[in-house]
């Protein structure tokens, strides 16, 4: 071959390398834009880490727990752990549908097949979401899937566009004006904000007076909600699982005694057991000046604590739930869990007597 043929087999390389480079360097580029532009909820508002962070688990668990706040705030799975050896998760967000429920309950099952599956029912009352930030916390972190594309064409909100969640960066890349010092320490990794899907608060606001309740037109639910509670029991019912319905014992906003009607309804006609913890807030030893951080609207940890070791009697009656605790593997792995949420009480505790609030999801200086 001539000088001049192998001279012009090298341009044809470098072009040829050049083609594969600068493609996959302006991807990166994009890639490194996009992790740096996108929340990483790791302020005040935390919940946007909530559905990522269930894919890091590594063991199975016995119950699955859906919901919205009345599910992630009010039930810890570390207590029904320490004192009935129960296996759970919460896959709870702010303002979760029940279509969102529904799709990350089938994600759920690409992996895990619980025995139970305990269902806030709160979300009832909300056929369509109503802050595109709610659907963002809930879809950002669920993993790509079909049920992750069924889930946002049933939540979409008008104006909200399918290429925003695939590609985030196209709705976020206006952030670089309000990046913080968060958006660079947790640029590859973040580190875990809940306990299993529960958001502890040990902090405590006293009991506040209400709104009086207001009187609604038509109580009767949306066709929407029955819709999505029928397929959540029918896909339980497919893979041989038991569903549960709850109320949590949360004073506000009202849950009206019709609607109430309607969920007792349709447990009975599925012979589904329904439990109403509104009913039992005596029994479970509520008091609202002390277990609820924010006036009563939701339980902080000594709140949730009650009301699980409460609700963990119930399912030991209810459901044949073994008692994992003597369990090697998983006595190891829950160990862990405790030891960290221990670590996250003391600390709240700690700066909450210090301060009189908890500086991290305060406006205070």
């Amino acid at each position: 071959m001539s000088v001049k043929n192998m001279g012009g087999e090298k341009i044809k390389r470098k072009k040829y390398i050049s083609y594969l480079i600068y493609p996959v360097i302006f991807f990166l580029i994009l890639y490194f834009l996009q992790r740096l532009f996108v929340p990483k909820y790791m302020g005040r508002v935390v919940e946007g880490n909530f559905t990522e962070e269930y894919y890091q688990e590594i063991s199975p668990h016995d119950v699955l727990i859906l919901g919205d706040c009345e599910a992630y705030e009010n039930i810890s799975p570390i207590t029904l752990w320490k004192n009935y050896g129960i296996t759970s998760y919460i896959r709870g967000n702010a303002s979760q549908l029940l279509s969102q429920s529904y799709y990350l309950l089938r994600d759920s099952l690409k992996t895990e097949t619980p025995k139970l599956v305990i269902l806030s029912i709160a979300a009832m009352q909300y056929p369509a979401q109503t802050n595109e930030s709610y659907n963002r916390m809930v879809l950002d972190g669920m993993r790509w899937s079909m049920d992750k594309i069924m889930a946002y064409r049933a939540s979409a909100m008008e104006g909200e566009h399918f290429l925003d969640y695939l590609f985030p960066l196209f709705r976020f890349h206006s952030r670089w004006k309000e990046l913080e010092a968060d958006d660079f320490r947790y640029f590859f990794q973040k580190k875990r904000v809940s306990h299993n899907g529960y958001y502890l608060r040990a902090d405590v606001r006293p009991l506040v007076e209400f709104p009086r309740e207001r009187r609604i037109i038509d109580y009767n639910f949306d066709p929407v909600c029955m819709e999505y509670l029928d397929k959540i029991r029918k896909l339980c019912e497919e893979k041989g699982i038991s569903l549960m319905l709850i109320k949590a014992p949360s004073l506000y906003p009202s849950w009206y005694e019709e609607w109430d009607r309607q969920v007792r309804d349709y447990a009975l006609q599925h012979k589904l057991h329904y439990l109403n913890a509104i009913e039992c807030i005596p029994e479970i030893g509520l008091d609202f000046q002390h277990d609820s951080y924010d006036g009563g609207l939701h339980m902080n940890v000594y709140g949730a604590e009650k009301l699980s070791d409460f609700l963990g009697k119930d399912l030991i009656k209810n459901y044949a739930l073994p008692d994992h605790r003597g369990e090697e593997v998983l006595q190891k792995i829950w160990a862990e869990k405790v030891e960290y949420y221990k670590k996250a009480r003391d600390e709240q505790e700690r700066e909450f007597s210090e301060y009189g609030y908890l500086k991290q999801f305060s406006d205070e200086p």
